[in-house]
């Protein structure tokens, strides 16, 4: 995906503003809370969170966090990578940006607050409004991307089990046949029919 398109993913989220965060807890649990996207940079989100909350802690200690949203187009981006507290000093553009922000924290009540980016990381847009739907994975941040999905190997017989059952109907004939990654929704029917054990998770 080339660095425009990367940004209007970022915007996405940016315009959604309200968007879904998750971390792990020191015990390894799950967590999910609704934070708002301040504002964005090139290959950049910042986000703040008070540093009493259990999220500053998970923050800080695990250096992670994975974000999505989604637009009244159906169309959702998920971001998921490394996290870094930022300088204090950009508190006042969060508050410039966001004049909602003073009414709840408002006056000096606001330094309570740190500045966190995610800064370096792997995303995909994945856009269910669209028939067949589309998704397109990319990195940020001078991440490597990593493959995911399926891939029909060269054991494929051509017997078009994969290519019926199919719900995008995003399998091609050939020797073997191939997925149209674009289209592909990971569901994974296709290596579950497959007579041959020919389909593989990627990667």
């Amino acid at each position: 995906m080339d660095k425009t398109k990367i940004e209007s993913c970022f915007g996405l989220l940016r315009d959604v503003k309200s968007v879904a965060f998750a971390t792990v807890d020191q015990e390894g649990h799950p967590r999910v809370r609704v934070i708002d996207v301040m504002f964005i940079e090139p290959e950049k989100l910042y986000f703040v969170t008070a540093r009493g909350k259990d999220f500053y802690k998970e923050l800080t200690e695990t250096k992670e966090a994975a974000v999505t949203g989604m637009n009244e187009a159906c169309c959702t981006v998920r971001l998921w990578g490394k996290v870094r507290r930022e300088d204090q000093s950009l508190l006042e553009r969060v508050f410039a940006e966001n004049p909602v922000m003073n009414e709840v924290y408002p006056g000096d009540s606001r330094y309570i607050l740190d500045v966190f980016s995610l800064y370096e990381g792997e995303g995909e847009l994945f856009d269910l409004g669209k028939s067949p739907i589309e998704r397109e994975p990319f990195s940020f941040g001078g991440h490597t991307l990593t493959v995911k999905g399926f891939q029909i190997t060269g054991a494929c017989t051509g017997c078009g089990t994969c290519l019926n059952v199919c719900p995008q109907k995003c399998i091609r004939e050939g020797e073997p046949y191939r997925i149209l990654q674009g289209h592909c929704l990971h569901c994974g029917l296709c290596a579950e029919v497959c007579p041959v054990k020919a389909v593989a998770a990627a990667g």
